[in-house]
């Protein structure tokens, strides 16, 4: 069977969390603060602020960029709930821009027209691992005077116009969960450019506590471990090495696929540097093209079949809008396997399953 996803694990990895285990400082730590400084080195900004998750980095970040209840956010209905909910946290309300068909990514022509007088800040998420209009959504909040929050938890050394996401919002927000490109086996990770920022979402972090026992604002227990942060330094190292076999391996697939009936793949934006967390492609006949990758073996996702708009939990609350290009996605994505530890065998039998050879 070949897995849609699979982390990359070493022995270099296992000797770093060996050594936190022996040195007896399991929780947030000297390896966090050593992993904080070597990631907001690689993306390029001020500060980053360790979480445990990638959906506590994005209530963090929505948190320290000043969002309360009665805020609207807009962002994407076409992504993984936690981007949405985040919002939801904060008692805003998600307010919901189609996408672009091509990209799969919020459309800033469709954030515009959502513009309201409680709109507080627009939630863009990199999905599949290619940055958004990061120029076109940036004009606008710079215009309306919002905040810009980056979901970028599926796009870890993707670029736009040769710089990284991560890097452009008032605060931006990554995941290293197992099946990202590059892993933590679960933590989080905020960025920033804004000291104020970063010192809010510090606190926010820690149960609202700079100093040990004194709690000076409402906060979580939203640390990172030390044995994750070691697994993350190692992994950070070789990011761009997984990320470069990742861009090859999508590359190998599209010309597989190129011109094969039903099947469209990737769009790579001209501005983009696309890290292919996920291959998407739009299959017309999804289920045909499911059955005859099951037949030969090949795992495969579907990111993702219903849009957070059509969610029951967003139904309970009311959203009864159409998004006619995130739903007609949500009925044609299928992704393939990309990841690292695929081979050019592994390349040409998905490439035949997905053809029905």
């Amino acid at each position: 069977m070949i897995p849609v996803a699979k982390p990359v694990i070493g022995e270099e990895e296992k000797r770093a969390v060996l050594e936190v285990l022996e040195s007896g400082m399991l929780a947030q730590g000297p390896k966090v603060e050593e992993f904080e400084r070597a990631f907001a080195g690689y993306i390029g900004v001020e500060h980053a602020v360790a979480t445990s998750s990638g959906t506590t980095a994005l209530h963090v970040a929505l948190l320290a960029c000043g969002i309360e209840s009665g805020d609207e956010v807009i962002t994407t209905p076409f992504t993984f709930i936690a981007s949405a909910n985040a919002i939801l946290y904060c008692n805003a309300r998600p307010v919901f821009a189609d996408i672009d068909e091509r990209t799969f990514n919020i459309d800033p022509e469709e954030v515009k027209e959502r513009i309201t007088r409680r709109t507080k800040a627009v939630l863009v998420v990199h999905l599949y691992g290619q940055p958004c209009d990061m120029r076109a959504i940036a004009e606008i909040c710079e215009d309306y005077r919002l905040k810009l929050i980056e979901d970028a938890c599926q796009a870890h050394g993707a670029e736009y116009r040769g710089r990284k996401v991560g890097s452009f919002g008032d605060a931006a927000c990554f995941s290293f969960y197992p099946t990202k490109n590059m892993t933590t086996g679960e933590g989080g990770m905020l960025t920033t450019n804004s000291r104020e920022v970063a010192e809010r979402a510090r606190l926010i972090r820690e149960h609202g506590s700079r100093v040990r026992y004194e709690h000076i604002a409402l906060g979580y227990n939203y640390r990172m471990t030390d044995i994750a942060a070691a697994i993350g330094l190692v992994q950070l190292s070789r990011l761009e090495e997984m990320n470069a076999r990742r861009r090859a391996n999508a590359a190998k697939l599209s010309r597989e696929l190129r011109g094969v009936e039903g099947i469209t793949p990737p769009y790579v934006a001209p501005y983009a540097k696309h890290v292919f967390h996920q291959y998407t492609v739009r299959a017309e006949n999804r289920a045909e093209v499911i059955r005859r990758l099951e037949a030969a073996g090949v795992g495969y996702g579907i990111h993702y079949p219903k849009p957070v708009h059509r969610q029951e939990l967003y139904r309970r609350l009311g959203y009864r809008e159409s998004l006619p290009k995130a739903e007609e996605a949500s009925r044609e994505v299928l992704s393939l396997p990309v990841h690292p530890a695929l081979g050019d065998g592994d390349i040409e039998r998905i490439a035949s399953a997905v053809r029905g050879e």
